[in-house]
This record gives C-alpha cells, structure tokens and sequence, in this order.
C-alpha cells in the first residue's frame, strides 16, 4: 500500500507527461504481480463494488477522530471530499503496516462486503490506525470509488508497453473490458503472444474535433465521409462460444439490446464489427431521438413493450476483424471492403452510408443539414488510415455543427471535486418564463481558473441562502451555454432537458434581466 501510494502522489504532484510516465514504469517494474495488476486496473478507471456506505464511513470517522459530528460536517464542507476530510482529522497512526496494496484489498476491503455496520467501522478503524495520511486518503478513495489521478488511461499503457516490450496496442486491447486483477492477468499482460483473447473488444478509435477550415486537411477524396451519429459506439464480437455487444465505456450492453445480439448470431464467428446504436423507425429507415434510446440503456432485460416501441439499429462504419483475423492494420477503405456484404440482410444491422460532395464547400452545406438527418456532424476518415488507438490526431476527424447556445442567469451554485473542492465551481442556471427565472440546466466546466476564482469570490459575497453544500444566489450573472440537443421533459419543472451543456462565456456585458426565455430556447429545439 505504501509504494502505491507513493506512486499516486508522485501522479498528483506533476502534470509532466514523461514524468508520469516513469513514474508509473518504475512502479509497474518493482511492484508484485498481484500489487501491479490491481494498480492496473484502478488506474484505467476501474472501481471496486462499493463495500461500506458513506454513513459508515462519516461515523467510523467521527468515533476514530473524536470530533463531534457537527464538525465533521461542517470540515466535509469545507473540504469537499469525504475521502480527503476523513485523511485530516484522523490522529496521527498507532504503527504504519507495510502490507501490500493486493492484501489491503483482499484481506481489508473484500471481507466488509455484507457485515454489519458496527463489525464494518471497527474494521475501518483498525485500518486507518495502521496507515499515515497520504495511505488513508488513497484508501478512502478506493472505498468510495472515487479514485482518480492526472493520469490519461493512455499513459497506463505506454508505460506498460515499456516495461514488458508488448506494443502499446496490444496492451490496450488486453486491458480491455471485464478482467480479476491477479498475478496469473498479470503474467498474461507482459505475455510476448496474448493467446486469450476471448470477448474483449478491440480499444476504440476515437476522433478529434475539426474547429478550422478542412481544406487543411487534404482533399475531400482522400476522407470517408459519414454522418456523425447520434447515439451509443458499440463493438459486435462475434465468437464460437456466442455475441457479446460492448459499448465504448467498456461496458456489455447485450441485456439492453438482445435484439441485436440475437441477429449478429448470424455472423461468422471470428468477426468484429464497430458501429453506432440507434433508436430507429423502420418505416422511414431514419434515427429516432437520442432520448428515445435513452429508455434504452442501462436495462439488463427489457419488456416486450419497449422493445417494440424503440426499435433499435447498429449502424456499422467498420470491420475489425474477419475470420479471426484482426484488420487493424489495413487501410480503411479494404477493411470496409466486405462489410456491406456482411450485415445486408441482418435484421437490426446497416452500413453506414458514404457522402459524396465535389469539395469542402457542398461537404460544408451537407454538414449544416445535419440536424434534420438527427446526426451531429460528419465525420471524415482517411482512407488509407488504419484503425488506431484512443484518440490519434490525424486520420479521424468530427466536423459537427455549431452547437445551441443560450444566454441564462447563474442561480445556484455548489463546491466542485478534487482540486476544486474549495471553489464553487458547479453551476445551476436558469431562464425567463413570465417574470420568473426557472432552473433548467447545471454546468461544470467551460471557465477559466481566473474566471473560476472570480465567480467563487462573487458567489461567497451574494449568497441569498444556503442549502447544505448549495448557495442560492443573487440572480446578477450572466453565461453564454451551449448544449447538443434539447428535449422535452416532464421530470424538470422547465419542461425541457438539454444535452452536455457547458459554459461558453461569462457575459459580463449583459445584465440578468435581458437574459434568455424559455420560449427561444423551445424555439431552437423546433429550428
């Protein structure tokens, strides 16, 4: 536990790239096996299944600190991270215990799993009087499931790659998906040959955002061009033993669509196809709105009403592997070649079609008609590309349409996570709608730190009320957002929910009261 840690804390104190990177080789080359695959695992965004409630947690605390419960409260406040708050007021530790990060996990942590709250906080207790500090904080982090570090799950993998001499791609691919750290993964993580593929999917190839002029790029002939679709990136594998659908949050997503799992049954074994999830109308061959498949998700059995009420497609755009044999490697136009010929025919599945435009211009004026096609863009994929890693700048490009924008007035705002635990820096917004400003968005990022400073100056001075870690405020700011879509929505009092909004500016030239209405904002959905 004390080398993990260590490297955590050597993770949180740089933003070097190459620093992060030995720091991360040199622990991944000392650790044991079973310590290196759990760090592994926690440091490509994997959590533990919560084991102790946050209400064990908080009177576990308060008994081992001694303070009274309504200080604990109002340090967690002030602090902003249970995990952190609980590292401050413990006493210093009785003696510091050198197990291994493996055996704090297998013997501390597993073993909470069902107990009773009063066997689960002395349990806490004896742990946190055997670490320091800086090991109650990272051990509170993995409790809660709130173990983050600065650390890209890209860099994990070249520093992996560095260590063993396996290719960073094939690293990625076998950190890929549902795996049980182990001494025995480790192993098959440094093997020269990765012999268990089974049904991970291959790590997806992500865009970058085209802002400029896509002249820059080349020629429009040497681009794919697709819409960029509205909906859930999935991979088919399709084994011997059966289909798996994974999402790109590496999560199996099959229960939600066991229509599409049943179809791609019909699909060679040794093919994996990537796409995109669509709620779909059959009769029009057209995308339904994203918060249609919305009803969609996270369902591991949904009913037979659903299932016909919200049709679903996989849109593909590529061909991974075919007969077993991974197509990475090849340019993209010959791993579309044979695509087509694989999902025509198969109930739930399309190819994604091809645009054709004579140059940037008409691609521009396509773009711009996306909306009415419920897609977001187009996307433009090099031909001679090959299926990459992450997000590669180069080969893939988004070229998505100006988003919605709105000017709306700060309401609320509540202390962010992290290294923003102390700032206000999470945003409740708000519109006209007859002489009263109703809440219909929340916003966390888009400012910068000087802006970010400024508005928790703002906000501690004009607080009108206080609802725990929540300030209301004195309706004065005003904010440019954007968002992706709007939808209307019975569950918010505005009626209407928007998509991934975000601040733009901070309208310092506008005074609340020539803020935005409800009604444009309608109005733009119906644009």
């Amino acid at each position: 536990m004390r080398r993990f840690t260590a490297l955590y804390m050597a993770l949180d104190a740089t933003t070097g790239t190459r620093d992060k990177v030995a720091a991360l080789a040199a622990y991944f080359r000392a650790a044991p096996p079973h310590d290196a695959a759990w760090a592994a695992y926690f440091l490509t965004g994997r959590k533990l299944k919560r084991l102790v409630s946050s209400r064990d947690l908080r009177e576990a605390a308060i008994a081992a600190s001694g303070v009274p419960p309504w200080l604990f409260e109002v340090s967690y406040e002030a602090v902003g991270d249970l995990a952190e708050t609980i590292a401050l007021l413990l006493p210093p530790p009785d003696a510091r215990d050198d197990a291994p990060l493996a055996a704090w996990i297998d013997d501390v942590l597993a073993p909470l799993a069902g107990l009773p709250s009063a066997d689960v906080q002395r349990r806490l207790r004896d742990a946190w009087r055997r670490q320091d500090r800086d090991e109650r904080f990272v051990f509170g982090k993995l409790i809660t499931g709130a173990f983050r570090v600065g650390t890209a799950r890209a860099l994990v993998h070249r520093a992996l790659a560095e260590v063993t001499g396996v290719p960073v791609a094939d690293i990625a691919h076998r950190l890929i998906g549902e795996w049980t750290p182990s001494a025995t993964f480790w192993d098959s993580i440094r093997a020269p040959v990765d012999a268990a593929a089974g049904h991970r999917p291959y790590p997806f190839f992500l865009a970058h955002a085209l802002d400029g002029d896509p002249a820059v790029l080349g020629r429009p002939d040497e681009y794919l061009v697709e819409w960029k679709w509205d909906g859930i990136r999935a991979q088919v594998v399709r084994r011997d033993d059966g289909v798996t659908l994974w999402s790109r949050g590496e999560d199996l997503v099959g229960g939600a669509f066991p229509e599409l799992v049943a179809a791609a049954q019909a699909l060679p074994p040794g093919t994996v196809i990537d796409g995109e999830i669509l709620a779909w109308q059959p009769a029009e061959e057209a995308p339904l709105p994203f918060a249609r498949l919305q009803q969609r998700l996270n369902r591991k059995a949904p009913g037979g009403k659903l299932l016909r009420e919200t049709p679903v497609v996989l849109l593909a755009f590529d061909l991974l592997e075919r007969d077993g044999a991974d197509l990475r490697a090849l340019p993209l136009d010959a791993r579309r070649d044979g695509l087509a010929a694989l999902v025509a025919g198969l109930d739930g599945f399309r190819l994604s079609p091809a645009l054709a435009a004579p140059d940037w211009e008409a691609l521009a004026v396509l773009r711009d008609e996306a909306r009415a096609t419920r897609a977001e863009g187009l996307m433009l994929k090099r031909r001679d590309a090959p299926y990459g890693v992450g997000r590669v700048r180069g080969p893939w490009w988004k070229w998505k349409v100006a988003p919605h924008t709105i000017d709306a007035v700060l309401v609320y705002a509540q202390a962010g996570h992290g290294r923003r635990a102390a700032l206000y820096t999470d945003y409740t917004f708000a519109l006209w709608r007859d002489g009263e400003l109703v809440p219909f968005a929340k916003a966390y990022s888009g400012l910068t730190d000087a802006e970010i400073r400024a508005v928790d100056a703002w906000v501690r001075a004009h607080t009108l009320e206080r609802f725990g870690p929540v300030r209301r405020v004195a309706p004065e700011l005003v904010f440019e957002l954007a968002f992706e879509a709007i939808q209307a929505s019975p569950r918010h009092k505005s009626g209407i929910a928007v998509r991934f909004p975000r601040i733009l500016r901070w309208r310092r030239d506008k005074p609340a009261s020539e803020a935005d209405t409800l009604a444009s904002l309608v109005g733009q959905a119906s644009a």
